[in-house]
């Protein structure tokens, strides 16, 4: 069985002590392939340079989280248009809105989102999307640039049924973390991948954050990393009413084709 875990951000600090070990107990899980996600400028010059570490085995996009938007200049998006240009990255982003933490102003979010799409339409790369709180502003943004966009997923999904159908109506992939094992909030999710199609289903843990809540035994630390991607298969399988096998070569089919991976 092979995985593709397709948002980790392995380039973040908490990895720093072991990340060669992280990589080797995802491989001993399954987890062949992982996109490391850039969510600022220096972390995405972070994130290449691992690729270029493990090459075959990591690819990284390249955003601006909207978390930073209050940052994002004409400098930026020159940096990230140069970066897009790489062929370490697969994908723009992670970028989108989130309404929920508010560290940068709606405005500034809006106006950051906008030019990152842009610049996924210009390059011709996949978008890597990030909303939270915010469906309603952040359809109406991704509906005005779909046509131009060549594909794009709903990261870290974490929305209604009818969320859920409203990304699928814009042929947008949908990207299942551990918070589907969350008996507190995730409980919803379990009906909405009934339904996501195969062809437009990945998985992600979104390590280190977003540990399964249900792993037994429950691990000493709260990091989360892509060991656990099997986990997470195994319960969106479970959902889905189909063998994990089944779950894990679809998944891993669609993240293959969506960022352009070789197959091992």
């Amino acid at each position: 069985m092979q995985l593709v875990d397709i948002g980790i951000n392995l380039a973040h600090s908490s990895y720093d002590p072991d990340r060669a070990a992280v990589l080797e107990r995802a491989r001993a899980a399954g987890v062949c392939q992982m996109v490391v996600t850039g969510s600022e400028l220096a972390g995405i010059e972070r994130a290449v340079e691992l690729v270029r570490q493990y090459p075959g085995v990591l690819t990284a996009t390249a955003g601006i989280h909207p978390h930073h938007a209050s940052d994002h200049d004409a400098a930026a998006t020159l940096s990230l248009r140069q970066w897009l240009a790489r062929p370490e990255i697969s994908a723009a982003g992670e970028c989108g809105l989130d309404y929920y933490r508010n560290y940068s102003p709606r405005a500034a979010q809006l106006a950051s989102f906008r030019a990152q799409l842009e610049l996924a339409a210009a390059c011709g790369k996949p978008v890597f999307l990030h909303q939270r709180d915010a469906h309603l502003a952040f359809i109406g943004v991704v509906k005005e640039f779909r046509p131009q966009l060549k594909r794009a997923v709903a990261h870290c999904f974490t929305g209604t049924v009818d969320e859920a159908r409203a990304c699928l109506d814009l042929d947008l992939h949908i990207g299942i973390t551990g918070w589907i094992n969350d008996e507190r909030r995730g409980q919803h999710l379990r009906e909405v991948v009934r339904f996501v199609p195969a062809d437009r289903l990945m998985v992600e843990t979104d390590g280190p954050y977003l540990m399964p809540r249900d792993l037994v035994p429950k691990p000493a630390s709260r990091r989360n990393e892509p060991m656990y991607l099997p986990h997470i298969v195994a319960t969106v399988a479970a959902a889905r009413g189909e063998s994990v096998e089944q779950t894990a070569l679809a998944t891993t089919r669609s993240a293959r084709e969506f960022f352009a991976l070789p197959s091992l």
